[in-house]
């Protein structure tokens, strides 16, 4: 009997993603198919190289087509196309990398830096391109922990960005490396951190990259804003350890990634237990299961467990992290696991981002009077400059206290009008003014409504 791709086509789609919710057909994962008498050949494109269930699709497709009367031969080849996180506004900091993902915690030592490391090898080991920044300017630790001590990064000539350092698979930049003493107290206020990690994002020449993590310093703090307000993050991970104490202060962390419209990629409960060398039992010094019951209460994803084994800080402190030094062991595959999890809530947040359409996708300022917004949607919104400005919502517009506004359309100039726009994260957009005003972050919400 003969048979067609059609035929092909309508047993593949018995085949369910099951993070996504759709068959492989509908998503638009099978490419390049050809037919040769019984011979049968296409690619099954994922959207991460890390997918949990890329071998069960292998087998499963392969299965299905075998059913097909006249097919003597399949032959599936697995392949991925990591998508860029859907931001609206282009991101022209880091234009080349398609997702930014914060790792963080609001409590310092839950092993936050090990676990960033661990997680950018896990994923570069499934093929994906890899960055690691590490924004912890006051206790960067990356630099002994992937084993470059001492040495200070190029500068490409062209672009005159610095070149980052790349060992185990992946590309990483830190502090640590631009000291000339690795002891040496940074002693900075505020704005002077911010401006560095300004700097790492937009004065680094990462290249091509599928993630680029990055490895925040505790708490909820300048710098923290600072990146949520420079880039468009596609999510943060939040790592804490099981003890009460340590997750009521994460959990602070995660709501501020949340009032600033950054999605919870997931929890990472770090230090799950301890695991004896000797014997391989484990026994909870931290008590157990905390950082699952904190995803429960808030209602995102939980990635994993990372035990606590001997071997973590030996490796680190030899600059060969656990996933490179002892990917058998049962913190390296926690860490395999952890980043397959993290790759695949990704993808959900990345469809489930690409449906939203509240997000400029154009902002036109070519008429001086009239500013342009156009919506992912298709919408046009025209907001009279003098109008907007007017609106502007920032503590010096608008009391803060009763919400009262201090300006009037009519004590703006006639003439105002924008001199420059910029994405904040994945909510806002600021404007800034031809009359020297520049504080105001304008979300989305507000635009729209304005616009209306």
């Amino acid at each position: 009997m003969s048979f067609n791709e059609q035929d092909v086509l309508t047993v593949l789609k018995k085949i369910q993603d099951p993070d996504l919710h759709q068959d492989i057909v509908s998503l638009g994962f099978i490419k390049n198919m050809k037919i040769e008498g019984g011979k049968v050949a296409f690619d099954i494109e994922l959207t991460t190289p890390a997918c949990p269930v890329k071998d069960l699709f292998k087998k499963q497709a392969a299965e299905e087509v075998k059913k097909i009367a006249g097919v003597t031969d399949v032959s599936v080849n697995m392949t991925s196309n990591v998508k860029q996180a859907p931001t609206g506004i282009k991101n022209v900091n880091m234009p080349t990398v398609k997702n930014l993902i914060a790792v963080a915690s609001g409590k310092g030592g839950v092993g936050k830096s090990t676990v960033s490391a661990n997680l950018a090898l896990a994923l570069a080991k499934t093929g994906a391109k890899v960055g690691l920044m590490d924004a912890d300017i006051y206790g960067p630790s990356i630099p002994r922990m992937l084993g470059v001590i001492g040495q200070q990064p190029a500068t490409d000539p062209v672009s005159k960005k610095m070149i980052p350092f790349e060992k185990h698979g992946i590309k990483f930049m830190s502090v640590g490396m631009l000291q000339q003493e690795s002891d040496t107290a940074l002693i900075w206020r505020g704005p002077m951190a911010s401006k560095m990690v300004q700097q790492f994002l937009g004065g680094v020449e990462w290249g091509e990259l599928d993630y680029l993590l990055i490895d925040l310093p505790p708490g909820t703090g300048d710098i923290q804003l600072t990146l949520t307000q420079s880039v468009p993050l596609a999510g943060a991970v939040i790592v804490t350890t099981p003890q009460d104490v340590a997750r009521t202060i994460t959990q602070k962390g995660l709501r501020m990634f949340q009032q600033v419209q950054v999605p919870i990629v997931g929890i990472v409960e770090n230090m799950s237990g301890f695991v004896c060398e000797h014997c391989h039992e484990t026994t909870n010094i931290f008590k157990h299961g905390g950082g699952k019951k904190m995803s429960e209460d808030l209602l995102v994803p939980f990635l994993g467990e990372v035990p606590l084994e001997p071997i973590i800080a030996a490796d680190g402190d030899y600059g060969v992290p656990t996933v490179a030094a002892h990917p058998e062991s049962a913190s390296g595959k926690a860490y395999a696991h952890l980043a397959e999890q993290m790759a695949a809530q990704l993808s959900i947040i990345n469809a489930a981002t690409s449906k939203v359409i509240n997000r400029p996708k154009e902002v036109n300022t070519q008429d001086e009077r009239v500013t342009v917004i156009t919506w992912e949607d298709g919408k046009i919104s025209r907001y009279p400059n003098r109008y907007l400005r007017s609106m502007c919502p920032c503590a010096q517009c608008v009391n803060e206290t009763t919400g009262e506004r201090m300006i009037s359309i009519e004590s703006i100039d006639p003439q105002v009008r924008l001199v420059s726009v910029s994405p904040v994260g994945r909510y806002a957009l600021h404007f800034q003014w031809s009359d020297g005003h520049g504080t105001g972050l304008y979300s989305f919400d507000t635009l729209h409504e304005l616009g209306d």
